[in-house]
């Protein structure tokens, strides 16, 4: 009956506002009363959202989706004594109704993996494994199910922080031409750059195999530019953000800028945690937890890339882990893991500033969301 409902409701909402409507896919944490990935149906012309399906899945925290959105890849982030509890899951998914089935689940080669990238074929996944300090390639199957590891890559290090007492990997990230793979380690303060290669998924150390940032900084994410080659890094424990002029030919980085993501008087920690562009390549946003709970808006300069903080926006919750701008541009959705609420928030497009739409999305320990266009049969 459920699934029928929300088929109704997708079918009624298709109809009436055509391809202004959105799968909307949440990745929870299930230590509380979260079953996994939860799909919701967003319009993105109101912001007004409908629960559709829901899968159970150990600790999903970070999800992305293949291209032609067939296919969704989820982290369980686990951990074990062995040191490769962590897993991967794969997810047929229903473009018209939004259901999920799964598809295979595998090893991630190590503990609590934090973060999943699909390549641009398709034919391959990339896995970050936080406590482990490493990642790893796997193939993608036919159908859609992920095969057993190709490449393992350990990092060695660390650094002056009391969390960075070995390496952290978190996160991995295809370069928009897919040629590199650029990986960042909290735990030894540095951008890994690795050369990829889209027919066999094997990687190699680029020319300039890695970046270092500050000593003690944290980096966790980042965002490339989508118009011109620059790439902004999100650093965790210090609350700042890097800004890098990016080399499309051999995927070298040269630093630009360095900026607080926090408030002038701010005292606390930072606690850093995901790093959004706008589609027009305009603005950029960083979400800070710790103590501060909002969000950081930058205006980019269209010449340079550099940035200019123009705001903080309360995120009206706790541990803003990431957030997610709707592909209208119109909105932006605040996971706030520790009140059990994404947040829906106008976002002005002329001046980037955001404000309460008063919409709410209720679900247990939210951390990850991502956005696939519901297609009409």
């Amino acid at each position: 009956m459920k699934l029928i409902f929300a088929f109704i409701v997708i079918v009624l909402s298709a109809t009436s506002y055509g391809q202004k409507n959105y799968h909307l896919i949440i990745g929870t944490y299930t230590s509380g009363s979260s079953d996994g990935i939860y799909v919701h149906h967003f319009n993105t012309k109101n912001g007004d959202s409908y629960p559709v399906d829901s899968i159970k899945t150990s600790n999903p925290s970070f999800l992305d989706i293949a291209p032609g959105e067939g296919t969704i890849y989820a982290v369980n982030e686990n951990a074990g004594a062995n040191g490769k509890a962590g897993g991967v899951s794969s997810f047929s998914f229903d473009q018209f109704t939004g259901h999920l089935k799964l598809l295979s689940t595998t090893s991630s080669e190590g503990n609590h993996p934090c973060y999943i990238a699909v390549d641009k074929t398709g034919k391959w996944v990339a896995v970050g494994n936080y406590s482990s300090g490493n990642f790893t390639v796997l193939p993608v199957l036919n159908g859609g199910g992920l095969g057993t590891s190709t490449v393992i890559v350990q990092h060695e290090g660390k650094g002056p922080d009391k969390r960075q007492a070995s390496p952290h990997v978190h996160s991995v990230v295809f370069s928009p031409g897919n040629r590199f793979l650029l990986v960042n380690d909290l735990g030894i303060d540095k951008i890994m750059i690795y050369s990829f290669d889209e027919h066999t998924g094997s990687i190699k150390p680029a020319d300039q195999p890695f970046i270092d940032v500050e000593a003690g900084s944290g980096p966790r994410h980042l965002a490339f530019h989508p118009k011109k080659s620059f790439v902004y890094l999100l650093n965790e424990l210090k609350g700042t953000v890097d800004v890098f002029r990016y080399h499309t030919k051999n995927g070298s980085l040269f630093a630009l800028q360095t900026i607080s993501s926090l408030a002038a008087d701010f005292k606390g920690f930072a606690g850093s945690a995901d790093i959004h562009v706008s589609s027009d390549g305009k603005f950029l946003y960083a979400s800070n937890r710790g103590d501060a709970n909002n969000i950081a808006i930058y205006r980019i300069n269209k010449r340079n890339g550099k940035l200019a903080l123009i705001n903080h926006q309360p995120v009206l919750g706790k541990a803003p882990r990431n957030f997610s701008m709707d592909p209208s541009g119109k909105f932006l959705l605040c996971a706030n893991q520790d009140t059990d609420e994404i947040v829906i928030f106008h976002r002005n497009k002329r001046s980037g500033l955001l404000t309460d739409a008063g919409k709410r999305i209720s679900i247990s320990k939210p951390v990850c969301i991502k956005w696939a266009l519901i297609n009409k049969k």
